[in-house]
Protein backbone atom coordinates (compact mmCIF):
# COMPACT_ATOMS: atom_id res chain seq x y z
CA UNK A 1 0.00 0.00 0.00
CA UNK A 2 2.83 2.45 0.89
CA UNK A 3 4.30 1.58 -2.62
CA UNK A 4 0.75 2.25 -4.22
CA UNK A 5 0.30 5.83 -2.59
CA UNK A 6 3.99 6.99 -2.95
CA UNK A 7 2.90 5.88 -7.18
CA UNK A 8 -0.09 7.67 -6.97
CA UNK A 9 1.07 10.66 -5.42
CA UNK A 10 4.12 10.37 -8.21
CA UNK A 11 1.48 10.19 -10.95
CA UNK A 12 -0.48 13.51 -9.44
CA UNK A 13 2.49 15.62 -9.58
CA UNK A 14 3.40 14.17 -13.42
CA UNK A 15 0.03 15.16 -14.28
CA UNK A 16 0.05 18.57 -12.01
CA UNK A 17 3.77 19.54 -14.03
CA UNK A 18 2.42 18.47 -17.84
CA UNK A 19 -0.68 20.01 -17.11
CA UNK A 20 0.44 23.26 -15.39
CA UNK A 21 3.31 23.40 -17.47
CA UNK A 22 5.49 23.77 -14.52
CA UNK A 23 9.63 23.86 -15.19
CA UNK A 24 11.52 20.39 -13.11
CA UNK A 25 14.04 23.15 -11.76
CA UNK A 26 15.68 22.77 -8.66
CA UNK A 27 12.84 23.97 -6.38
CA UNK A 28 10.23 22.29 -7.92
CA UNK A 29 11.43 18.95 -8.04
CA UNK A 30 12.14 18.82 -4.53
CA UNK A 31 9.15 20.86 -3.63
CA UNK A 32 6.94 18.11 -5.06
CA UNK A 33 9.63 15.31 -3.13
CA UNK A 34 9.49 16.83 0.29
CA UNK A 35 5.91 17.25 0.24
CA UNK A 36 5.19 13.63 -1.17
CA UNK A 37 7.28 12.70 1.84
CA UNK A 38 5.40 15.19 4.45
CA UNK A 39 2.02 13.35 3.21
CA UNK A 40 2.62 9.80 2.63
CA UNK A 41 4.44 9.95 5.74
CA UNK A 42 1.21 11.73 7.59
CA UNK A 43 -1.59 9.39 5.85
CA UNK A 44 0.89 5.97 6.96
CA UNK A 45 1.55 7.39 10.40
CA UNK A 46 -2.07 8.72 11.45
CA UNK A 47 -3.39 5.18 9.90
CA UNK A 48 -1.46 2.80 11.61
CA UNK A 49 -1.89 4.75 14.88
CA UNK A 50 -5.75 5.33 14.59
CA UNK A 51 -6.37 1.92 12.75
CA UNK A 52 -4.31 -0.80 14.10
CA UNK A 53 -3.46 -3.95 12.17
CA UNK A 54 -2.02 -7.41 13.69
CA UNK A 55 -0.31 -9.33 10.79
CA UNK A 56 -0.12 -12.08 13.23
CA UNK A 57 -3.62 -13.71 14.00
CA UNK A 58 -4.94 -16.96 15.09
CA UNK A 59 -8.42 -18.42 15.88
CA UNK A 60 -8.53 -19.38 19.53
CA UNK A 61 -10.00 -22.40 20.49
CA UNK A 62 -10.65 -24.38 23.98
CA UNK A 63 -9.88 -27.65 23.68
CA UNK A 64 -10.50 -30.22 27.03
CA UNK A 65 -7.75 -33.19 28.04
CA UNK A 66 -10.20 -36.39 29.10
CA UNK A 67 -8.87 -37.69 32.14
CA UNK A 68 -10.26 -40.91 33.58
CA UNK A 69 -11.59 -40.55 36.81
CA UNK A 70 -10.63 -43.93 37.79
CA UNK A 71 -7.47 -46.20 36.31
CA UNK A 72 -8.27 -49.28 34.59
CA UNK A 73 -7.82 -51.37 31.24
CA UNK A 74 -9.50 -50.10 27.87
CA UNK A 75 -11.89 -52.61 26.24
CA UNK A 76 -13.64 -50.51 24.39
CA UNK A 77 -13.05 -47.41 21.89
CA UNK A 78 -16.69 -46.60 19.59
CA UNK A 79 -15.81 -42.90 19.29
CA UNK A 80 -14.52 -41.82 16.06
CA UNK A 81 -12.20 -39.24 15.59
CA UNK A 82 -13.28 -35.87 13.79
CA UNK A 83 -17.02 -36.86 13.83
CA UNK A 84 -19.73 -34.40 15.86
CA UNK A 85 -20.42 -35.83 19.10
CA UNK A 86 -23.70 -35.11 21.78
CA UNK A 87 -23.15 -33.99 25.14
CA UNK A 88 -23.33 -38.05 26.96
CA UNK A 89 -22.15 -39.72 23.71
CA UNK A 90 -19.97 -42.65 25.37
CA UNK A 91 -16.31 -42.20 24.02
CA UNK A 92 -14.18 -45.03 25.65
CA UNK A 93 -14.97 -47.74 28.26
CA UNK A 94 -12.89 -48.83 31.10
CA UNK A 95 -12.91 -53.04 32.05
CA UNK A 96 -15.81 -52.42 34.90
CA UNK A 97 -15.09 -56.27 36.13
CA UNK A 98 -13.13 -54.86 39.08
CA UNK A 99 -15.56 -51.83 39.85
CA UNK A 100 -18.49 -54.22 39.96
CA UNK A 101 -17.07 -57.22 42.15
CA UNK A 102 -16.34 -54.31 44.29
CA UNK A 103 -19.89 -53.32 44.53
CA UNK A 104 -21.26 -56.70 44.91
CA UNK A 105 -18.76 -57.58 47.98
CA UNK A 106 -19.90 -54.13 49.69
CA UNK A 107 -23.68 -54.65 48.75
CA UNK A 108 -23.18 -58.26 50.40
CA UNK A 109 -21.07 -56.52 53.51
CA UNK A 110 -24.18 -54.29 53.80
CA UNK A 111 -26.97 -56.51 53.72
CA UNK A 112 -25.00 -58.40 57.02
CA UNK A 113 -24.45 -54.94 58.97
CA UNK A 114 -27.92 -54.38 58.13
CA UNK A 115 -29.24 -57.41 59.79
CA UNK A 116 -26.94 -57.02 62.72
CA UNK A 117 -27.73 -53.33 63.29
CA UNK A 118 -31.59 -54.95 63.53
CA UNK A 119 -30.67 -56.95 66.34
CA UNK A 120 -29.00 -54.19 68.62
CA UNK A 121 -32.34 -53.32 70.04
CA UNK A 122 -32.83 -56.85 71.45
CA UNK A 123 -29.57 -57.29 72.51
CA UNK A 124 -29.49 -54.30 74.59
CA UNK A 125 -33.39 -55.17 75.98
CA UNK A 126 -31.91 -59.09 76.81
CA UNK A 127 -28.79 -57.21 78.60
CA UNK A 128 -31.05 -55.50 80.43
CA UNK A 129 -32.73 -58.01 81.68
CA UNK A 130 -30.07 -60.12 82.29
CA UNK A 131 -28.13 -57.22 84.73
CA UNK A 132 -31.90 -56.91 86.32
CA UNK A 133 -31.59 -60.65 87.38
CA UNK A 134 -28.15 -60.55 88.63
CA UNK A 135 -28.75 -57.45 91.02
CA UNK A 136 -32.19 -59.81 92.11
CA UNK A 137 -29.79 -62.68 92.71
CA UNK A 138 -27.19 -60.46 94.54
CA UNK A 139 -30.11 -58.88 96.54
CA UNK A 140 -31.20 -62.08 97.67
CA UNK A 141 -27.67 -63.70 98.24
CA UNK A 142 -26.79 -60.81 101.07
CA UNK A 143 -27.65 -61.82 104.72
CA UNK A 144 -28.23 -59.80 107.85
CA UNK A 145 -25.07 -60.47 108.80
CA UNK A 146 -23.92 -58.45 105.26
CA UNK A 147 -25.92 -55.81 106.04
CA UNK A 148 -24.76 -54.91 109.55
CA UNK A 149 -21.69 -55.10 108.42
CA UNK A 150 -22.07 -52.85 104.90
CA UNK A 151 -23.79 -50.32 108.14
CA UNK A 152 -20.84 -51.00 110.48
CA UNK A 153 -18.83 -49.77 107.64
CA UNK A 154 -20.73 -47.13 107.18
CA UNK A 155 -20.39 -45.98 111.20
CA UNK A 156 -16.94 -46.35 110.91
CA UNK A 157 -16.14 -44.14 108.40
CA UNK A 158 -18.45 -41.46 109.79
CA UNK A 159 -16.22 -42.30 113.09
CA UNK A 160 -13.27 -41.58 111.11
CA UNK A 161 -14.44 -38.37 109.76
CA UNK A 162 -15.52 -37.23 112.92
CA UNK A 163 -12.32 -37.96 114.60
CA UNK A 164 -10.15 -36.37 112.10
CA UNK A 165 -12.00 -33.26 112.26
CA UNK A 166 -11.62 -32.58 115.61
CA UNK A 167 -7.69 -33.65 114.87
CA UNK A 168 -6.70 -31.72 112.16
CA UNK A 169 -8.49 -28.65 114.49
CA UNK A 170 -6.01 -29.91 117.76
CA UNK A 171 -3.11 -29.80 114.95
CA UNK A 172 -4.05 -26.24 114.25
CA UNK A 173 -4.77 -25.34 118.04
CA UNK A 174 -1.02 -27.05 119.28
CA UNK A 175 0.91 -24.98 116.43
CA UNK A 176 -0.98 -21.88 117.78
CA UNK A 177 -0.30 -22.28 121.10
CA UNK A 178 3.18 -23.42 120.47
CA UNK A 179 4.22 -19.74 118.37
CA UNK A 180 2.24 -18.06 121.66
CA UNK A 181 4.19 -20.23 124.32
CA UNK A 182 7.78 -18.90 122.42
CA UNK A 183 6.77 -15.47 122.53
CA UNK A 184 5.57 -16.03 126.45
CA UNK A 185 1.74 -14.81 125.53
CA UNK A 186 0.32 -17.74 127.09
CA UNK A 187 2.25 -20.37 129.99
CA UNK A 188 3.85 -23.72 129.36
CA UNK A 189 1.63 -25.28 131.36
CA UNK A 190 -0.93 -24.35 129.23
CA UNK A 191 0.59 -25.73 126.04
CA UNK A 192 1.28 -29.03 127.16
CA UNK A 193 -2.10 -29.45 127.88
CA UNK A 194 -3.21 -28.68 124.29
CA UNK A 195 -0.18 -30.85 122.99
CA UNK A 196 -1.47 -33.34 125.54
CA UNK A 197 -4.77 -33.13 124.09
CA UNK A 198 -3.75 -33.82 120.52
CA UNK A 199 -1.76 -37.06 121.65
CA UNK A 200 -5.06 -38.45 122.99
CA UNK A 201 -6.63 -37.44 119.06
CA UNK A 202 -4.08 -39.22 117.16
CA UNK A 203 -4.46 -41.97 119.33
CA UNK A 204 -8.54 -41.96 119.04
CA UNK A 205 -7.94 -41.84 114.80
CA UNK A 206 -5.95 -44.85 115.16
CA UNK A 207 -8.25 -46.74 116.19
CA UNK A 208 -11.63 -45.11 114.43
CA UNK A 209 -9.57 -46.16 111.50
CA UNK A 210 -8.14 -49.91 112.50
CA UNK A 211 -11.80 -50.13 113.04
CA UNK A 212 -12.88 -48.67 109.86
CA UNK A 213 -10.45 -51.23 108.01
CA UNK A 214 -11.76 -54.59 110.33
CA UNK A 215 -14.93 -53.49 108.96
CA UNK A 216 -14.60 -53.32 105.33
CA UNK A 217 -12.14 -56.43 105.82
CA UNK A 218 -15.86 -58.72 107.38
CA UNK A 219 -17.87 -56.77 104.79
CA UNK A 220 -15.48 -58.27 101.74
CA UNK A 221 -15.05 -61.22 102.92
CA UNK A 222 -19.41 -61.67 102.73
CA UNK A 223 -18.72 -65.59 101.17
CA UNK A 224 -17.92 -67.45 97.49
CA UNK A 225 -21.84 -67.08 96.95
CA UNK A 226 -21.97 -63.60 97.33
CA UNK A 227 -18.85 -62.95 95.83
CA UNK A 228 -19.60 -64.72 92.62
CA UNK A 229 -23.21 -63.41 92.42
CA UNK A 230 -21.63 -59.85 92.72
CA UNK A 231 -18.79 -60.87 90.16
CA UNK A 232 -21.97 -61.82 87.71
CA UNK A 233 -23.62 -58.75 88.04
CA UNK A 234 -20.76 -56.85 86.93
CA UNK A 235 -20.33 -58.75 84.03
CA UNK A 236 -24.11 -58.16 83.07
CA UNK A 237 -23.86 -53.99 83.37
CA UNK A 238 -20.31 -54.56 81.20
CA UNK A 239 -22.45 -56.51 78.68
CA UNK A 240 -25.41 -53.93 78.94
CA UNK A 241 -22.63 -51.29 78.32
CA UNK A 242 -21.40 -52.13 75.40
CA UNK A 243 -25.17 -53.05 73.81
CA UNK A 244 -26.66 -49.57 75.08
CA UNK A 245 -23.55 -47.96 73.52
CA UNK A 246 -24.28 -49.98 70.29
CA UNK A 247 -27.88 -49.19 70.46
CA UNK A 248 -27.73 -45.89 70.99
CA UNK A 249 -24.62 -44.81 68.61
CA UNK A 250 -27.40 -44.65 65.82
CA UNK A 251 -27.01 -41.54 63.93
CA UNK A 252 -30.09 -40.12 62.03
CA UNK A 253 -31.39 -43.55 62.81
CA UNK A 254 -28.72 -45.43 60.97
CA UNK A 255 -25.78 -47.69 62.25
CA UNK A 256 -22.37 -46.24 61.85
CA UNK A 257 -21.48 -49.24 60.27
CA UNK A 258 -24.27 -49.30 57.88
CA UNK A 259 -23.84 -45.78 57.16
CA UNK A 260 -19.75 -46.50 56.29
CA UNK A 261 -20.58 -48.94 54.54
CA UNK A 262 -23.36 -46.88 52.42
CA UNK A 263 -20.99 -45.08 51.99
CA UNK A 264 -18.51 -47.30 50.72
CA UNK A 265 -21.18 -48.60 48.59
CA UNK A 266 -22.29 -45.54 47.17
CA UNK A 267 -18.64 -44.53 45.82
CA UNK A 268 -17.82 -47.64 44.02
CA UNK A 269 -20.96 -47.40 42.02
CA UNK A 270 -19.93 -44.27 41.37
CA UNK A 271 -16.29 -45.57 40.31
CA UNK A 272 -18.45 -48.19 38.16
CA UNK A 273 -20.40 -45.73 36.37
CA UNK A 274 -16.80 -43.77 35.87
CA UNK A 275 -15.45 -46.77 34.08
CA UNK A 276 -17.98 -45.60 30.97
CA UNK A 277 -16.31 -42.25 29.95
CA UNK A 278 -18.91 -39.87 28.06
CA UNK A 279 -18.53 -36.19 26.09
CA UNK A 280 -18.75 -33.45 28.43
CA UNK A 281 -20.60 -31.46 26.14
CA UNK A 282 -21.30 -30.93 22.07
CA UNK A 283 -17.93 -31.32 20.11
CA UNK A 284 -15.66 -34.23 18.60
CA UNK A 285 -12.24 -35.78 19.75
CA UNK A 286 -9.53 -35.37 17.42
CA UNK A 287 -6.24 -36.75 16.52
CA UNK A 288 -7.53 -40.08 18.55
CA UNK A 289 -4.82 -42.46 19.12
CA UNK A 290 -6.36 -44.27 22.01
CA UNK A 291 -7.28 -48.34 21.31
CA UNK A 292 -8.31 -51.36 23.15
CA UNK A 293 -5.60 -52.92 25.39
CA UNK A 294 -4.48 -49.46 26.51
CA UNK A 295 -3.93 -48.97 30.31
CA UNK A 296 -6.06 -45.88 30.81
CA UNK A 297 -4.51 -43.69 34.30
CA UNK A 298 -6.29 -40.93 36.17
CA UNK A 299 -3.41 -39.05 36.52
CA UNK A 300 -3.91 -35.60 35.16
CA UNK A 301 -0.78 -35.28 33.26
CA UNK A 302 -1.81 -37.67 30.97
CA UNK A 303 -5.15 -37.22 29.63
CA UNK A 304 -5.89 -39.91 26.12
CA UNK A 305 -7.96 -37.93 24.13
CA UNK A 306 -8.75 -34.08 23.41
CA UNK A 307 -12.22 -32.93 23.50
CA UNK A 308 -12.79 -30.21 21.56
CA UNK A 309 -16.20 -28.25 22.49
CA UNK A 310 -18.75 -26.77 19.87
CA UNK A 311 -18.70 -23.12 21.05
CA UNK A 312 -18.55 -19.60 19.87
CA UNK A 313 -14.31 -19.32 19.08
CA UNK A 314 -12.81 -15.54 18.26
CA UNK A 315 -10.14 -14.36 16.58
CA UNK A 316 -6.80 -13.06 18.92
CA UNK A 317 -4.52 -10.33 16.74
CA UNK A 318 -1.44 -9.66 18.46
CA UNK A 319 -0.78 -5.76 17.98
CA UNK A 320 1.57 -3.45 18.69
CA UNK A 321 1.55 -1.82 22.04
CA UNK A 322 1.87 2.11 20.46
CA UNK A 323 -1.53 1.82 19.53
CA UNK A 324 -3.35 0.67 22.66
CA UNK A 325 -4.90 3.61 23.99
CA UNK A 326 -7.51 3.67 20.72
CA UNK A 327 -8.94 0.03 21.32
CA UNK A 328 -11.78 -0.14 22.86
CA UNK A 329 -14.48 -3.62 22.88
CA UNK A 330 -17.01 -2.60 20.41
CA UNK A 331 -14.81 -0.89 17.47
CA UNK A 332 -15.10 -2.54 14.15
CA UNK A 333 -12.84 -4.79 12.75
CA UNK A 334 -12.11 -6.86 9.67
CA UNK A 335 -10.72 -10.46 9.31
CA UNK A 336 -8.95 -11.87 6.54
CA UNK A 337 -7.83 -15.52 6.28
CA UNK A 338 -4.92 -17.29 4.66
CA UNK A 339 -7.03 -20.47 3.93
CA UNK A 340 -9.63 -18.36 2.01
CA UNK A 341 -8.11 -16.07 0.17
CA UNK A 342 -9.99 -12.80 -2.00
CA UNK A 343 -12.95 -12.36 1.31
CA UNK A 344 -12.47 -10.03 3.92
CA UNK A 345 -14.77 -11.17 7.27
CA UNK A 346 -16.97 -8.32 9.45
CA UNK A 347 -16.67 -8.02 12.97
CA UNK A 348 -15.86 -6.34 16.01
CA UNK A 349 -13.59 -5.95 19.10
CA UNK A 350 -14.52 -7.98 21.52
CA UNK A 351 -12.05 -7.66 24.20
CA UNK A 352 -8.08 -6.46 24.99
CA UNK A 353 -6.39 -8.97 27.08
CA UNK A 354 -5.04 -7.19 30.79
CA UNK A 355 -1.95 -9.07 30.59
CA UNK A 356 0.55 -10.23 28.33
CA UNK A 357 3.37 -13.06 29.16
CA UNK A 358 6.32 -11.04 28.98
CA UNK A 359 5.66 -9.30 32.07
CA UNK A 360 5.17 -12.49 34.07
CA UNK A 361 6.98 -13.20 37.68
CA UNK A 362 6.53 -16.55 39.61
CA UNK A 363 8.10 -16.95 43.09
CA UNK A 364 11.18 -19.30 42.35
CA UNK A 365 14.30 -20.20 42.45
CA UNK A 366 15.85 -18.81 39.29
CA UNK A 367 16.16 -15.12 39.50
CA UNK A 368 14.37 -12.73 37.03
CA UNK A 369 15.86 -12.44 33.93
CA UNK A 370 16.21 -8.50 32.16
CA UNK A 371 16.38 -10.24 28.59
CA UNK A 372 13.38 -11.81 29.16
CA UNK A 373 11.42 -9.38 31.30
CA UNK A 374 11.97 -6.19 28.99
CA UNK A 375 11.28 -7.28 25.78
CA UNK A 376 8.95 -5.92 23.67
CA UNK A 377 5.68 -7.94 23.78
CA UNK A 378 2.70 -7.32 21.51
CA UNK A 379 -0.96 -7.34 23.19
CA UNK A 380 -3.27 -9.75 21.95
CA UNK A 381 -7.05 -8.34 20.97
CA UNK A 382 -10.02 -10.73 20.89
CA UNK A 383 -12.25 -9.73 17.96
CA UNK A 384 -15.69 -11.84 17.21
CA UNK A 385 -16.64 -12.32 13.88
CA UNK A 386 -20.40 -11.32 12.41
CA UNK A 387 -19.65 -13.44 9.42
CA UNK A 388 -20.62 -17.34 9.55
CA UNK A 389 -17.36 -19.79 8.91
CA UNK A 390 -19.51 -22.98 9.38
CA UNK A 391 -19.62 -23.35 4.82
CA UNK A 392 -15.55 -23.06 4.57
CA UNK A 393 -13.26 -25.98 5.59
CA UNK A 394 -11.41 -24.30 8.12
CA UNK A 395 -8.92 -26.33 10.68
CA UNK A 396 -9.27 -24.88 14.38
CA UNK A 397 -6.70 -22.46 15.06
CA UNK A 398 -6.35 -21.39 11.74
CA UNK A 399 -4.04 -18.21 10.70
CA UNK A 400 -5.68 -14.73 10.14
CA UNK A 401 -4.56 -10.84 9.49
CA UNK A 402 -6.95 -8.62 11.58
CA UNK A 403 -7.23 -4.44 11.24
CA UNK A 404 -9.08 -2.41 13.93
CA UNK A 405 -11.01 0.76 12.59
CA UNK A 406 -11.48 3.12 15.66
CA UNK A 407 -13.69 6.25 15.40
CA UNK A 408 -10.55 8.75 15.38
CA UNK A 409 -9.50 9.65 12.03
CA UNK A 410 -12.54 7.26 10.27
CA UNK A 411 -11.88 8.96 6.36
CA UNK A 412 -8.40 7.63 6.34
CA UNK A 413 -9.70 4.05 7.62
CA UNK A 414 -10.64 3.50 3.83
CA UNK A 415 -6.43 3.30 3.47
CA UNK A 416 -5.90 0.28 5.71
CA UNK A 417 -9.61 -1.73 4.38
CA UNK A 418 -7.71 -1.15 0.73
CA UNK A 419 -4.29 -2.44 2.36
CA UNK A 420 -6.56 -5.30 3.76
CA UNK A 421 -7.76 -5.94 0.96
CA UNK A 422 -4.64 -5.97 -0.85
CA UNK A 423 -2.97 -8.42 1.59
CA UNK A 424 -6.24 -11.02 1.03
CA UNK A 425 -5.62 -11.23 -2.88
CA UNK A 426 -1.94 -11.70 -2.05
CA UNK A 427 -3.14 -14.61 -0.62
CA UNK A 428 -3.64 -16.73 -3.42
CA UNK A 429 -0.18 -16.67 -4.60
CA UNK A 430 2.40 -18.60 -2.21
CA UNK A 431 4.75 -21.22 -2.18
CA UNK A 432 7.05 -23.74 -0.52
CA UNK A 433 9.97 -22.53 1.03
Amino acid sequence: MDLLIILTYTGICIAVFKIFRIPLNKWSVPTAMLGGIFLVGALLLLMNYNHPYAKFARQIFVSVPIVPAVKGLVVNVPVKPNQPLKKGDVLFQIDPAPFQYEVERLEALLVDASAGAAQLEERFIAAQAATAQALADVRASESEQDRQAREAVQQARAGVATVKSRHDFAVKEERRYAQLQQKGTVSRERYDREKQKLDALKAQLDQARAAARQASEKLQGGGDRIQSTRERLRQTEAKEREARLAFEAEVGGENPRVRQLSAELGRKRWELEQATVRAPGDGYVTQMVLRPGMMASSLPLRPVMIFVPKESMGIAGAFWQNSLQRLVPGAEAEVIIAAIPGRVFKGKMKQLLPVIGEGEVQAGGTLISADRLFKRGRSIVIVELDDDLAEYRLPSGFSAEVAVYTEHFHHLAIIRKVLLRMNSWLNYIFGDH
